[in-house]
């Protein structure tokens, strides 16, 4: 993931969690904020060490961020979002991530309409 769609710094995670809603399902929790001067979408990822030891939460850090690679086209670009991860993401694959991640994202309402409607294959 590039740095322009990252957050890195406490003060960002705070503002997010302090000033944004949040959506969730069994597997993610998504904190979201406009910023009306953003031009970019930015990320921040949270996995817990009640998941699993090192090696397992930067496997799901990693699977993650190439999903939300292929999925930040399709998203609102004014947003900040924090993305934390639940205890069942520790047993699935990509594919399922990408699933739940996709389904997370609707729900949130972060994604494009034009894009949900292109992913199921319809072109208008």
């Amino acid at each position: 993931m590039k740095k322009e769609y990252r957050l890195k710094k406490n003060e960002d995670f705070q503002h997010v969690f302090q000033r944004g809603y949040s959506v969730a399902n069994r597997q993610f929790v998504v904190y979201q904020v406009k910023k009306v001067d953003q031009t970019t979408i930015r990320f921040g990822l949270s996995i817990s060490k009640k998941i699993g030891n090192a090696v397992m939460r930067n496997r799901i850090r990693r699977l993650m961020k190439e999903v939300l690679r292929e999925l930040t086209d399709k998203c609102h670009q004014d947003r900040d979002v924090i993305i934390i991860a639940r205890k069942p993401v520790a047993d699935m694959d990509y594919h399922e991530i990408k699933k739940s991640l996709n389904h997370v994202l609707k729900v949130a309402k972060l994604q494009k309409p034009h894009s949900i409607e292109r992913s199921r294959g319809e072109i208008r």
